[in-house]
């Protein structure tokens, strides 16, 4: 064989033992991720350190948006279906409105998770799971080129990718090593209760929505067949008053007798304005990256619409040559994702400020104001978000500017 031959071949075998896309954590940001990368005929390598199915701590809510943002086709695990929800103010003043058309489905996250890893390898990505990720490099003696990422697994194992997408959670290596900063913690603790089938009709189509006792706190019941998801959070400093807070709750709907077959918690973490979410080319998204709705912690939408754009964006990013342009595909997702999500989030901070200081009012016009219900409704199915209601809404925006002062 000629020198000009093998030197050939060795490219060849060089350039396939480079992953286009490597993504790290496989819930429903990594997945999705994973999937659009997949689909545009790229390598793509999905990492999870735990093994699938697993139980993640989540009130398991599917809203419009999260639907809108599934693979075509996938059919959603749902465990029930919400047409009406009940609001109470710290077990108090309870009322409930109803809708014809269904609000929003409830799943529970092994299935749904599962479901969406399953998409992603049908598209053509690679699943790895029982791996842990120790650190990302893109400079040093693991690193080839500047065109590539080494992805240092626990053992010394070295996997080379051409573009990173962290999805491994808020406390993740990924988020770490592009520099994700936080300003929002809280503590969400949830018990997943077996009830008797004369307690779960009662409970079936209905959830409950409880604003709690301390600022910016709430509790939820969310049916899921024979099994109620019970859980509260608030913000993270006050651990005995979230617990107390939860058992409260349980006693207060009569469900104290019946014994939890999980009882979690689990820290959800929002990303400051200026907080980055790429770095060289690695990209964040998920809670890897802080993304979720300040006010109500909703997570699975922002993962699956930030997962979709992240693995869009690193397919352009494994593509670039330099450096040059792998930074500038990556400031258009930050552009993207701050352009869509963060604008909501920006919304969210401000409600959560307003619910913080005034619950009872929320509670007062959401069950007494039928534009307000009309538009919590269009919200849960996808029809608008909080922040296309303040931007063409003029009440909205006076009531918002009101408790800025």
């Amino acid at each position: 064989m000629s020198s000009e031959n093998t030197d050939a071949g060795r490219e060849n075998e060089e350039s396939s033992a480079v992953w286009d896309v490597v993504v790290v954590g496989a819930g429903p940001a990594g997945a999705s991720a994973a999937y659009a990368a997949a689909v545009a005929g790229r390598r793509v390598l999905l990492l999870e350190k735990a093994e699938l199915p697993r139980y993640k701590t989540c009130g398991g809510g599917i809203i419009g948006f999260s639907r809108d943002s599934l693979p075509p086709g996938f059919e959603l695990p749902l465990k029930d279906r919400i047409h009406a929800v009940t609001f109470s103010l710290d077990g108090k003043f309870a009322r409930t409105r109803r809708s014809r058309r269904m609000l929003f489905g409830l799943i529970n996250r092994p299935e749904f998770d599962a479901g969406l890893v399953e998409e992603a390898q049908k598209a053509g990505a690679e699943l790895r799971t029982g791996v842990s990720v120790v650190r990302v490099e893109q400079h040093g003696p693991a690193v080839p080129d500047r065109r590539t990422v080494a992805v240092v697994l626990a053992g010394g194992e070295t996997v080379l990718a051409r573009a990173v997408v962290g999805a491994d959670g808020s406390a993740g290596r990924i988020g770490a090593h592009v520099g994700v900063k936080l300003d929002q913690v809280d503590l969400g603790l949830e018990a997943e209760i077996p009830v008797p089938a004369t307690v779960a009709e009662d409970w079936a189509g209905r959830v409950l929505i409880d604003w709690g006792p301390m600022p910016g706190s709430y509790g939820w019941v969310f049916p899921k067949g024979d099994t109620l998801t019970v859980g509260v959070i608030s913000a993270r400093g006050d651990g005995a008053g979230t617990k107390r807070y939860l058992e409260d709750f349980i006693a207060r709907l009569g469900l104290a007798g019946f014994e939890p077959s999980v009882s979690s918690g689990h820290l959800t973490r929002c990303r400051s304005d200026d907080s980055p979410l790429s770095r060289g080319r690695v990209v964040v998204c998920g809670d890897a990256a802080g993304l979720l709705e300040p006010w109500t912690r909703e997570g699975i939408s922002f993962a699956l619409r930030s997962g979709r754009l992240a693995g869009e964006w690193a397919v352009r990013i494994a593509e670039a040559h330099d450096a040059v342009d792998a930074r500038r595909q990556a400031l258009n997702y930050a552009f993207a994702i701050k352009a869509g999500l963060g604008v909501e989030m920006g919304v969210g901070r401000r409600m959560l400020k307003l619910f913080e200081r005034r619950p009872g009012v929320l509670h007062a016009v959401l069950t007494g104001f039928r534009p307000a219900w009309k538009a919590f409704a269009g919200i849960t199915r996808g029809t608008t978000s909080l922040a296309e209601l303040v931007r063409t809404h003029p009440l909205a925006q006076r009531a918002l500017s009101a408790m800025d002062r």
